[in-house]
């Protein structure tokens, strides 16, 4: 097996919601393997300058930012890599849901994504390369829990537009999969659940404890390197065995 099978030297990946948890460690283990990546976030801050790194402000909520973002996709010399992974949840049970909430997470989770695979796909084609798309969905998009109805229908509507467009895109070797992780011991779930609560949680994972985010990216960079020739529309679950159980 050739060693540059696993180097991006040459090739320009998009990653949305690249400055925390699990986008951030997919965009930096992207850029360590000599990947120039695009880092997004709704801040309007910027990276010191840095090798192979870019910050560009989005915010999927925002038609126009969206817009904006789409067109400067065009001025890039290529894309060889879309990720997919911002992404927001509110929790409400489906008899008290706000309509207003709805619509926020459906266009943020399954819109917003649709718009830029559209955009980088057409890039792809152009420019016959073939390319590696990948969203990331959750298990809540295979499985649910209590007061996850917007945030599983749009994860699983997620996989069923990577599913589809999987099928548009195959002849132009364009892969697209969709990730789905489960527990994941980010900065933000230590924010959420206290320690007690993470040791319960762990408990109810065959594996027996959740995921550094690191372990998500480390798929992610398989399904997007040259290593994945034959896996497309396939939604791949990291889960520690959760959803088994």
């Amino acid at each position: 097996m050739p060693k540059n099978y696993l180097s991006f030297k040459g090739k320009v990946a998009i990653v949305t919601g690249g400055t925390r948890g699990i986008g951030k460690a997919i965009a930096d283990q992207l850029s360590q393997l000599d990947c120039h990546v695009i880092y997004t976030g709704t801040k309007p801050q910027r990276f010191s300058s840095k090798a192979r790194q870019e910050y560009w402000s989005l915010d999927l909520s925002d038609d126009q930012s969206t817009d904006v973002f789409c067109r400067k996709l065009h001025q890039l010399p290529g894309v060889d890599i879309l990720v997919n992974n911002a992404g927001i949840n509110i929790i409400e049970p489906v008899d008290e849901i706000s309509v207003d909430h709805w619509d926020k997470i459906i266009k943020i989770n399954l819109t917003a994504p649709m718009r830029l695979m559209k955009e980088a796909a057409k890039i792809m084609k152009r420019d016959r390369k073939g390319g590696r798309i990948l969203n990331i969905s959750s298990i809540f998009g295979l499985v649910s829990k209590e007061k996850r109805c917007a945030y599983s229908a749009s994860k699983a509507g997620l996989i069923g537009l990577t599913r589809a467009a999987a099928l548009d895109l195959a002849a132009n070797n364009i892969l697209v999969n969709a990730l789905c992780p489960g527990f994941i011991l980010t900065d933000l779930t230590k924010g959420i659940l206290t320690q007690k609560e993470i040791k319960q949680l762990s408990k109810e994972i065959p594996l027996g404890r959740l995921a550094q985010a690191t372990e998500v990216s480390q798929a992610a960079i398989f399904l997007c390197s040259e290593l994945n020739t034959y896996i497309t529309g396939q939604a791949v679950v990291v889960d520690g065995g959760a959803t088994i159980r």
